[in-house]
């Protein structure tokens, strides 16, 4: 046997030891914060929970950031695990509580009771605080030493809604929102002005926007999808088979699409990837057109 087939034998027969790896894992941190706020009339702050990556052996790490807004549940289980999700991919997550006008920030029930009390707080915050609320979630994600201050948003229901309205604030770069409520009906909350304001322009210039609608969401009727379909022309407008709340993995009452949700889950990597996760510069148009090609 020559020397170079000695060498290879000799190392397969060495023990196998751990010592010999650099291992590398994108573990997660949970945390919050309590921020003041301006608008709450009770002087009660709104408590910003935040899931962020941790990638031992990297202290220095930096990471985009993303805001997820929640249900009229609040952060529950499923939205905590959609963000820790998300944070497993590298990303900081900041989770806002929406109704600290109103309650604590622990999460309200999905049965009939908690339903009823979410949908009556939604109607009754200005809606000039829940875009206060969301100021302050990317505040404070700017603010973290391991956040590159690049930012999106996402969300679902309620937060969907709040998502949408995110996309007005210039440093969110893209925001991908599942079954935004209220937004057709204009009855987010006191002063709801979402479709007016684009109508004005103020998306004009601003993220990637991704709007993703179930065509059985009762909440959201073909008319109202067509109407938001309408007034935003430039977005991406999503439609699949699946109902409310579809993405949601726990008390969805029955209509939990876990197969579209990965799917879904998997386009909403890519946005934030191409969009936050990289720094690509100031978009340049070069005004040509596109090529008409086959």
């Amino acid at each position: 046997m020559n020397l170079y087939w000695k060498s290879i034998w000799a190392r397969r027969r060495r023990p196998f030891s751990s010592a010999n790896l650099t291992l590398t894992a994108m573990l997660i941190t949970k945390d919050f914060h309590d921020v003041p706020t301006k608008l709450d009339k009770n002087g009660r702050p709104v408590r910003i929970f935040v899931i962020s990556p941790n990638v031992p052996g990297y202290p220095k790490a930096k990471f985009p950031g993303v805001v997820v807004f929640s249900e009229i549940y609040q952060v529950t289980g499923p939205v905590e695990r959609f963000a820790g999700q998300i944070a497993s991919h590298g990303y900081i997550v900041a989770c806002p509580s929406s109704f600290h006008e109103f309650q604590g920030p622990e999460a309200i029930p999905y049965d009939t009771e908690g339903t009823d009390r979410g949908n009556k707080y939604k109607i009754e915050k200005e809606v000039t605080a829940y875009d206060e609320d969301a100021t302050l979630a990317i505040d404070l994600l700017t603010s973290l030493p391991n956040c590159t201050g690049r930012i999106a948003a996402t969300g679902m229901c309620l937060g969907g809604h709040l998502a949408f309205r995110a996309s007005f604030d210039p440093r969110v770069l893209s925001s991908v929102c599942f079954f935004a409520t209220d937004i057709h009906s204009a009855t987010l909350g006191k002063g709801d002005d979402s479709l007016a304001k684009v109508r004005a322009g103020d998306l004009t210039g601003k993220g990637e926007l991704v709007m993703i609608f179930g065509k059985q969401d009762t909440h959201v009727p073909r008319a109202g999808r067509d109407l938001i379909r309408k007034t935003l022309e430039d977005a991406n407008f999503i439609e699949v088979q699946a109902q409310h709340a579809f993405i949601r993995d726990e008390s969805s009452k029955g209509r939990w699409d876990a197969a579209l949700t990965r799917s879904l889950f998997t386009f909403l990597l890519e946005v934030f990837e191409r969009t936050v996760g990289r720094d690509l510069g100031p978009r340049v148009e070069d005004g040509k057109e596109i090529e008409h090609v086959c």
